[in-house]
């Protein structure tokens, strides 16, 4: 079942992002939203904190709320799958196997999945799109333990973090992101409809369960104009965020 502060959370999206709330305009106070809503003003305080994790309003004291952006954008603060990302920003994820197989982990995957030198992996070259574009070539490195389980997936499976949850229940809880910027190789300019050479955004994350055991090591590389960084900087708190390019 929704928890009330996030209905009122995606009622208050749902306002700004057909106009009610334009940006740049301040939202209606906490006492006014609780009153609307028939809420107290904690629940109201966890609907709008959500939206400022997302980057949609912001905050300085002794003001109200500011509509900043109408499209939520995922916080690096909060770990996302690209599918649930995509969906919370309206747009249509999609996504596809384009080679799986096999191997032996190689010392640097080792290290990162915390494996014995040459343990067992699976190896995944997928190509996700934002609204039927080509968006980000994934290569992804998945532990021993849980290949099979990947292995299983359709091809074309939108999210593989909802998949093996409700498979295995496995939670990916943790992430860290090392974000530069590279050129495009053969395979990538082929797989993305770029140019070899041009210059890609490049994510190389690795992820674990809640009790640190790792997942995944991937390397993921953006096409140029389907997404765009930010960081929006205050004294309460820095996060990164992740937004798709009009």
């Amino acid at each position: 079942m929704t928890r009330r502060h996030e209905q009122i959370a995606e009622a208050l999206r749902t306002a700004i992002g057909d106009g009610r709330h334009p940006v740049g305009s301040a939202l209606p106070s906490e006492a006014e939203l609780a009153a609307a809503h028939g809420v107290s003003r904690g629940t109201v305080r966890q609907a709008v904190s959500a939206l400022e994790a997302e980057g949609m309003v912001g905050s300085r004291q002794g003001a109200r709320r500011v509509v900043l952006s109408t499209a939520p954008s995922q916080s690096f603060a909060e770990l996302r799958s690209f599918a649930q990302w995509a969906r919370g920003g309206g747009h249509t994820p999609g996504g596809l196997v384009l080679e799986s197989a096999p191997g032996r982990a190689d010392g640097e995957e080792a290290a990162l999945l915390q494996l014995p030198p040459g343990g067992e992996v699976l190896r995944v070259l997928r190509l996700r799109t934002l609204d039927g574009e080509p968006a980000l070539l994934e290569r992804t490195v998945y532990a021993g333990w849980i290949a099979t389980s990947v292995a299983e997936l359709p091809d074309d499976c939108e999210s593989v973090t909802q998949e093996l949850y409700e498979r295995t229940g496995l939670v990916f809880a943790h992430g860290e992101h090392h974000i530069d910027a590279v050129a495009a190789g053969t395979e990538d300019s082929r797989r993305l409809g770029v140019r070899r050479g041009s210059p890609l955004l490049r994510v190389r994350r690795t992820t674990t369960t809640p009790e640190g055991r790792p997942v995944e090591t991937s390397d993921d590389r953006y096409r140029p104009g389907s997404v765009v960084f930010t960081v929006r900087n205050s004294t309460r708190t820095n996060p990164l965020v992740r937004s798709a390019l009009a």
